[in-house]
């Protein structure tokens, strides 16, 4: 991984769904070399701590990426800065459990609208604004090839995000912009945490996730922001329709 101090200086990110676990740490590990992060969330008490954490390197806008119109919004405040767009790292997503025979048209919709729709419209109305040889990255997820019980919808969502990054990798190429996707496994995370009930419960499945991992823990969000560092970087010039695995053993056990 990058470990050239201000690799990224003077450069532009947008992090989608940059308020916690792997956004937050993301966006403050680009910040932390060297660039201007622009950060997304839906609640804005979140986002006013997420940016504090960022200094003068950041810039927070409320927006549901499923919206268009919200979208329009965080690409507007990109486009006034002058600078377009060097890493754009699309992590807003989400899911929750349920099994084939509870799924219904709402839980559908939901997740393929913020995993699927919001991702594929967040790079869509980013192409005016990326620069030549910018850097794509989205947020996969071990979900996808793993099979996760009672979370098919989630992981269908995921597998969609594989196929992009493959198709978009070389729509893009002519303009030297790369992607890629990192694919966490189990990552110590709110939103993880927040899958089960709180209390036993909930430390229950975080200690059922971590058993599933080889390294016999859960992943931690710092180290899937070093992998989005190293994609954002010039180390990885050559590496585009890639998927980066962070999970420790998972998805080969």
């Amino acid at each position: 991984m990058s470990g050239t101090p201000g690799a990224l200086t003077g450069r532009t990110a947008l992090v989608t769904g940059g308020t916690s676990g792997i956004g937050l740490a993301s966006a403050q590990r680009l910040a932390a070399e060297g660039a201007f992060v622009v950060v997304t969330g839906r609640r804005q008490e979140a986002l006013d701590a997420a940016v504090a954490t960022l200094g003068d390197a950041g810039l927070a806008v409320r927006a549901d990426t499923a919206s268009t119109d919200d979208l329009d919004r965080v690409f507007a405040a990109v486009a006034e800065r002058g600078q377009g767009l060097d890493v754009l790292h699309v992590n807003a997503g989400g899911g929750t459990f349920a099994t084939l025979a509870d799924t219904t048209p709402e839980h559908v919709d939901e997740t393929f609208g913020t995993n699927v729709r919001g991702t594929l419209f967040t790079v869509q109305k980013a192409l005016p604004l990326l620069n030549e040889g910018a850097s794509v990255i989205l947020t996969g997820s071990t979900a996808s090839p793993g099979g996760t019980p009672a979370f098919g919808t989630y992981g269908a969502t995921k597998a969609a995000l594989h196929s992009f990054v493959r198709t978009w990798a070389v729509e893009l190429a002519p303009r030297r912009i790369r992607v890629n996707a990192v694919v966490p496994g189990p990552t110590a995370t709110p939103g993880l945490a927040g899958l089960a009930p709180a209390g036993d419960a909930s430390q229950a499945l975080l200690d059922q996730l971590a058993s599933t991992v080889p390294l016999g823990r859960l992943v931690e969000a710092t180290e899937v922001a070093a992998a989005v560092l190293f994609l954002a970087s010039d180390e990885a010039r050559m590496i585009t329709g890639s998927e980066l695995l962070i999970d420790g053993g998972q998805t080969a056990a």
